[in-house]
């Protein structure tokens, strides 16, 4: 028996990766302005249905803290995360920055904060302008039209849906029988139908697709950050095809690193986000839905609206299913 769905010609016509070529940037079949891509398949009757059969007796958090120290994508010399106090209790009492009374300063025990980080911190999503080829996005946008001295124009977070759909679990490293599974093991087509054989899932057009390599038992420490295993470009054509809306993993970049494409740092960034229009969800923590052995469930999400940045934090949370 195939475990993946089989996809029929009406589907295939609303899935992108079946426009793509190899490193180009793919024109979206929902129209010259779509900036959210394979998120088109979140519609009214889908929404409904999920929540229709959602158990919300038991939540499942699936993001990290923020604090600082954390682990996260410094390769490129990217801000880590900083928090520090603008206003404290005793510091108002001696800065008054309020323009209050004394007394008022004593009452009043006022804190508050300030934080600085690279946008791809901690559990959060891709988006569209993250990655492309030749000075070039999805459907078409360049850095040349599109990109103004801070942010690009098109296809931040803050176009993105919440996203309310079924989600499924591949645990990759418990089909190997391993808890983690080993520095920089590439997740392929044969992987994925071995786990969905082994754990007896089915993969339908619209899902969120979410793989566990182990690495969150590495969290915190900074190994976490280092050679990871996870999937390759093989891997993210076949779920891509098979309708995935977003594919997420519990490491720090999704795929395989170091690259294995002598050119391409990134293949799966480059291909999911230019080529498929699927956007990536990174450092989920799936470690309690894997002990649940939850393999299929409600997955509810929704990113920081940080305009036209290219990644925002996530909180994902997800339920059983009825």
């Amino acid at each position: 028996m195939c475990n993946a769905c089989y996809v029929d010609e009406a589907t295939k016509n609303k899935i992108i990766a079946y426009n793509a070529e190899f490193h180009k940037c793919t024109k979206s079949p929902y129209g010259k302005d779509d900036e959210i891509g394979m998120l088109h398949m979140i519609d009214a009757q889908s929404r409904s249905s999920i929540i229709s059969c959602t158990d919300a007796s038991k939540v499942f958090d699936l993001s990290v803290d923020h604090f600082i120290g954390m682990p996260g994508w410094f390769g490129a010399g990217d801000q880590p995360y900083q928090i520090w106090m603008t206003h404290t209790p005793q510091g108002e009492i001696v800065a008054n920055t309020m323009n209050a009374s004394p007394e008022a300063n004593q009452l009043v025990a006022y804190s508050g904060d300030a934080i600085s980080m690279y946008t791809h911190c901690g559990t959060h999503i891709d988006t569209f302008n993250h990655f492309g080829y030749d000075g070039e996005i999805f459907n078409g946008f360049t850095a040349k039209d599109h990109l103004g001295s801070r942010v690009w124009q098109k296809c931040g977070p803050e176009k993105h849906p919440p996203i309310l759909a079924r989600g499924v679990l591949l645990d990759v490293a418990a089909m190997h029988g391993v808890d983690t599974l080993p520095a920089s093991h590439a997740i392929g087509k044969a992987d994925i139908e071995a786990c969905l054989k082994k754990q007896g899932t089915v993969l339908k057009p619209g899902d969120v697709v979410l793989l566990r390599t182990g690495q969150m038992l590495l969290w915190p420490d900074m190994s976490f950050t280092k050679n990871t295993p996870g999937l390759n470009r093989e891997g993210a054509e076949y779920l891509a095809k098979n309708g995935a809306i977003m594919i997420g993993a519990d490491n720090l970049t999704l795929e395989q690193t170091p690259s294995a494409h002598a050119l391409n740092f990134f293949p799966v960034h480059t291909y999911l986000l230019a080529e498929a229009g699927v956007p990536i969800l990174e450092m989920a923590q799936l470690e309690e839905i894997a002990a649940e052995k939850l393999y299929e469930f409600a997955f509810f999400g929704a990113c920081i609206k940080l305009r036209g940045a290219t990644g925002a934090p996530m909180r994902p949370v997800v339920m059983p299913l009825n």
